[in-house]
């Protein structure tokens, strides 16, 4: 009892904040600690780092008071580790022995040690600003310890891995790749992580230039390049340009150079549900213009100074251009339209954030949070009197001058709050749709808004994730239900329009552009209706997967076939499945869209940390309920699955309209007619019904056996037709045998 008693008070004193705050949270500090058997420790990690391979020591690690062993630790980073350096930054792989070991679903951890940033904000403010505009990983502050010795105050950021993927773009295992080059390259015209063509044609020669994370991806980025630099209009096909833009804003707003504008590096790519690859801001800790040394451009190449870091120019590489290549940008920078879509962006990010202090007074809660630590962080880099200073001033740093946060930003806010001063922005309002009821599935949706000072106005619209939104021209002509001409109101059509829209409004004037929502595409407007019953059915299910497919895991897992018979696309956002009649919002279906004629399938495992696509349920052997619904609990379709053997299938035949019937699995594909269909011709043999329940007739074959699921004869056959009598047969898997066929023949018996 006293353990027991001793437990619950250690689980119970534990603070309040830990037990209620995600491991990322930025306004709380985690502690970690790190327990090394080796005494030598230090010059182990040394050696694994100087080998090169990646290598890991084991060790123990204590999480907010929660122990995990036989974990893999090795050092992190390029020039921000040294082997005469105490405080080097650390990456943990938790799952480095145990698979299944992770904390709060977090697998692998990253500890930056600030050696960059006197201030210690950098790299947590500057991701902070990022997530409100395009998927970035989180961070926040973590006291570390080696064997109960505090080294020191590190910032914890989010790795780029399976689980992040999944959580900002339902997928994991499609193409992830790290931007950074083997060897960096900083002489003019050097290439590094570019997307520059100059390799060749060959996606082997990009081997040294780019960190391959995932199986499969050479073939694909070598797409990319391609498009990008040979084939530039149709670039959106595989790259999300929007996103891009959004990174290039953020980048030049913030004076965040050690990234692909200064040497083309420190960004991920990464292949989503839309086939498009995202790009994915990385290594925050030099923002802020903590990196200067260059801007690869002919004006500044060889640096600048915080002035100049002060005034740059968002668009200065259009007349001083690039000494070493810059696809990414100048590709899409040359194309008018996206050049006011990236200053638009630009402009957004300055007047949420900079033009109101909001950043200022974030980086005053921050620099108050963990000003204790780091006055205790024996082993930081910077004098505690440098982090108070570097907030608003500059501090003298080994080679170079840090900028005061607010010291640089408030002044480029100044800049470029007159930059566009002069420019006529457009301005978007009173958006409504046509007809405003939300009965629009399969019939035409007007969109109007009130645009004024545009030359051009277009809606972007997609019905899922899987789908990249398409862009379609609005017009102010009276023929598009947008009152009369010339009147203001612009409008645009959408034929035969799904359950479900996500959208955004885009216009320009001569000077810029203007979006809305503001943070667009990140954020959209959405539209929903009801998707009617049986337009979108359970088509095929397959509750023992033994053999017959894997998913995107290598796991045989339980699975369900959706299919679209109507003929308008179908989104399953809103829409919801379960296996329990008296909870029908056990799961809530991904935001795709199912195409007419298309499928759609559910992995029915329990593990949503492989997809969106996998549900939170399995499927009993023994049969079940299934039911898809709308958000307002009206059925869109249900089955009953009756049990089934391994490797075979319930599903439609015909298919999509049929009843439901025991086949040969076909995943992703018609239900086509197979040797459990009901009736089989093979050579004017005739086999029915099949399956079966009190009979099964057998004509025009004479010699043939039946046997059961594990090879037992149970009928012989005497006669050219027969009508055999199966009361008293067990329900399941029956096999025809015969010297007449080449092969043998399924059958199958239900209840």
């Amino acid at each position: 009892m006293k353990k027991n008693i001793l437990i619950l008070l250690v689980v119970f004193s534990l603070p309040v904040n830990l037990l209620s705050q995600n491991f990322y949270d930025v306004d709380y500090l985690r502690e970690i600690k790190l327990y090394f058997n080796q005494p030598n420790w230090d010059h182990l990690l040394d050696s694994l780092y100087l080998d090169g391979l990646k290598e890991r020591l084991l060790a123990s690690v204590e999480i907010d008071g929660t122990m995990y062993d036989s974990v893999g630790i090795r050092y992190k980073g390029f020039s921000s580790v040294s082997i005469n350096t105490i405080k080097n930054p650390f990456n943990i792989k938790l799952d480095y022995v145990d698979n299944n070991q992770n904390h709060e679903g977090f697998e692998k951890i990253k500890l930056s040690n600030v050696i960059k940033d006197p201030s210690f904000l950098r790299e947590v403010l500057s991701y902070e600003i990022a997530r409100n505009y395009l998927p970035s990983p989180r961070a926040n502050y973590a006291n570390v310890y080696v064997n109960d010795t505090l080294w020191g105050l590190y910032v914890n950021v989010e790795a780029i891995n399976d689980k992040y993927t999944n959580k900002h773009y339902a997928t994991v295992n499609s193409p992830l790749i790290k931007c950074n080059p083997l060897n960096l390259d900083m002489t003019p015209g050097g290439e590094n992580s570019n997307l520059s063509d100059t390799h060749g044609n060959d996606s082997s020669f990009y081997y040294n230039y780019y960190d391959l994370k995932s199986n499969a991806g050479w073939a694909d980025l070598y797409t990319l390049i391609d498009n990008l630099n040979n084939n530039v209009s149709a670039v959106d096909n595989y790259l999300n340009v929007d996103r891009t833009l959004w990174m290039h804003a953020f980048n030049y707003a913030l004076i965040n150079f050690d990234s692909y504008v200064g040497y083309g590096q420190n960004y991920y790519l990464y292949k989503g549900l839309s086939n498009q690859f995202q790009p994915i801001l990385w290594d925050l800790n030099m923002s802020f213009g903590g990196f200067r040394l260059t801007d690869a451009t002919q004006s500044f190449f060889n640096g600048f100074d915080i002035n100049q870091a002060q005034t740059m120019d968002p668009l200065n590489f259009i007349n001083n251009s690039f000494l070493s290549p810059r696809p990414l940008i100048t590709q899409l920078l040359n194309n008018p339209r996206h050049k006011k879509m990236y200053l638009a962006h630009m402009r957004t990010i300055i007047e949420e954030h900079f033009s109101n202090q909001d950043y200022s007074v974030r980086a005053q809660f921050l620099q108050n949070l963990i000003s204790n630590d780091v006055q205790n962080d024996v082993n930081k880099f910077y004098s505690f009197n440098d982090f108070q200073n570097n907030l608003n001033n500059q501090v003298t740093i080994p080679s170079s001058i840090c900028p005061g946060i607010t010291q640089l930003m408030d002044a480029r806010t100044t800049y470029l709050t007159n930059y566009w001063a002069g420019f006529t922005q457009p301005t978007i309002s009173n958006i409504q749709s046509i007809p405003n009821s939300n009965q629009f599935f399969g019939d035409d949706l007007t969109i109007t808004a009130q645009i004024q000072n545009a030359s051009y106005a277009m809606l972007a619209y997609r019905y899922g994730e899987n789908m990249p939104f398409s862009t379609v021209e609005m017009y102010d002509d009276g023929n598009h239900n947008d009152g009369n001409a010339n009147d203001g109101i612009y409008g645009v059509i959408i034929n035969n329009c799904s359950n479900s829209i996500d959208y955004y409004l885009y216009a320009e004037s001569a000077d810029e552009g203007v979006f809305s929502p503001k943070r667009a595409a990140y954020e959209f407007y959405n539209l929903k209706t009801k998707v009617p019953q049986s337009s979108l059915v359970i088509n095929e299910v397959m509750a023992n997967n033994q053999t017959t497919v894997m998913d995107e895991t290598g796991d045989y897992d339980d699975w369900i076939e959706l299919y679209n018979n109507s003929n308008t696309p179908i989104s399953t956002n809103g829409l919801l499945f379960s296996d329990n009649p008296l909870n029908l919002d056990k799961w809530d279906l991904p935001n795709i869209v199912i195409n007419p004629n298309s499928y759609f399938i559910i992995w029915a495992d329990e593990d949503g940390n492989t997809g969106d696509n996998h549900a939170n349920f399995r499927l009993s052997n023994l049969g079940e309920q299934l039911i898809l619904s709308n958000s307002d609990s009206t059925i869109v379709d249900a089955e009953f699955i009756y049990p089934q053997l391994d490797d075979v299938a319930y599903g439609r035949y015909p298919n999509g309209i049929g009843s439901f019937t025991m086949l040969t699995p076909t995943f992703n594909a018609n239900n086509s007619p197979s040797s459990t269909d009901y009736s089989l011709d093979l050579n004017d043999i005739k086999i029915y019904p099949n399956p079966f329940q009190e009979f099964i007739i057998i004509e025009s074959l004479e010699d043939f056996y039946i046997t059961n699921a594990i090879g037992q004869t149970i009928y012989i056959s005497n006669n050219n037709n027969a009508h055999i009598n199966t009361i008293e047969w067990e329900n399941g898997l029956y096999i025809l045998h015969s010297p007449e066929l080449n092969n043998t023949v399924k059958l199958i018996k239900m209840k």
